[in-house]
Order: C-alpha cells, then sequence, then structure tokens
C-alpha cells in the first residue's frame, strides 16, 4: 500500500503515548481518519457511515499502539489499520473508500498475517480483538459495488511491501524512517 510518511507521523506516534496529550490525539485521528473516508462515500451515505466509522478508526488506533509494540516500524504499523480499513470496507461492499483493489486483498492479509493472526484478525473481522465489546454500529452494506469493481480511490501494485511517499513526493519502498529527522 501507499502511504504518507512525514514529520508528522512520528510526531502523533510520540504524542500518543503521553499522558493527557495521549487522548486527544487519539480523538483528533480518529476525526481525522472518519473525515477523509466519508469524503471518499457517495455523498448519500456519509452520515449512515460515520458512527460505524467513529467506531472502528477508535478501535483501529489500539491496533497502532499494538503493532508499534510488537516491534513494527511506525509506517507498517499505520498501514496495518489501513489495510484492515479496506478490509471491512471490502465486507461492506464500500468501494469507493478502499485504498487497494479487491484482487490484492488476500495480498494484504498475507503481508501481515503473523499480527493478524496473533489478534484474531481476518478479512470478515477486521478489528479482531480490538473490536468494541459492544460491537459497531450498524452501517448499510453495498455488496453490488463488489459486482460492478469500481474501486474509484484504490491504487492497484502496491501489495508486496508498504511504499513511502514521501514529502517531497517521491515513491520509495519500506518504511522511510531512517530518512526522517523525527
Amino acid at each position: 500500500m501507499k502511504i504518507a510518511q512525514n514529520v508528522r507521523h512520528f510526531a502523533t506516534k510520540q504524542a500518543l503515548t503521553l499522558p493527557v496529550v495521549s487522548e486527544r490525539m487519539h480523538d483528533w485521528l480518529v476525526d481525522l481518519h472518519v473525515d477523509v473516508f466519508l469524503e471518499k462515500a457517495d455523498d448519500d451515505r456519509t452520515e449512515e457511515r460515520r458512527a460505524h466509522l467513529e467506531a472502528f478508526f477508535d478501535a483501529t488506533i489500539d491496533m497502532y499502539l499494538a503493532a508499534l509494540n510488537a516491534g513494527y516500524a511506525e509506517a507498517e504499523a499505520r498501514e496495518i489499520t489501513h489495510v484492515v480499513g479496506s478490509f471491512d470496507f471490502y465486507t461492506k461492499g464500500w468501494t469507493e473508500m478502499m485504498e487497494f483493489p479487491a484482487s490484492e486483498v488476500e495480498d494484504h492479509y498475507a503481508r501481515y498475517r503473523e499480527f493478524f493472526d496473533a489478534h484474531d484478525i481476518t478479512v470478515e473481522d477486521p478489528l479482531g480483538e480490538f473490536a468494541p465489546a459492544d460491537g459497531l454500529p450498524d452501517a448499510p452494506a453495498t455488496p453490488e459495488k463488489l459486482e460492478g469493481g469500481e474501486f474509484s480511490n484504490a491504487e492497484a501494485g502496491y501489495a508486496d511491501d508498504v511504499y513511502v511517499k514521501t514529502a517531497d513526493g517521491d515513491v520509495k519502498k519500506g518504511d522511510r524512517s531512517d530518512e526522517i529527522d523525527a
């Protein structure tokens, strides 16, 4: 998958581990991701998906921290959360919100299988043990979109590794934390 990586991502990572600041950063990240992905959703679907996405992204912050604690690089930990987001969107047929096409779902799962298996994460249950105890709010699925095969925001060809788009616009394979002065 192709993701951005810059100093802001490392500052966010640090803020998530600080007392007092961590809760605010957590909430800000949830709001940011909800807004970004709702912008990709069809206009008539945004409000019906909002509560689901808020709960989903709230859980992925804990997943991100668990991936970091398991030794994954910052870009990989963040990518894990984006991969499971696309798993959720895939199972619901929210193809316009997916970051990679359906043909790459299994490839992305295989790359992080060890982490996913350790936390009971599957394509069908993308939060695994990180799921809220009372479950996620329901939101209508659009399975017919999977049949149509339109993945308007998906970028194919990045399933074999994390690809980082740097501040200067270059795309490089692998975590780039060694190049960022954090």
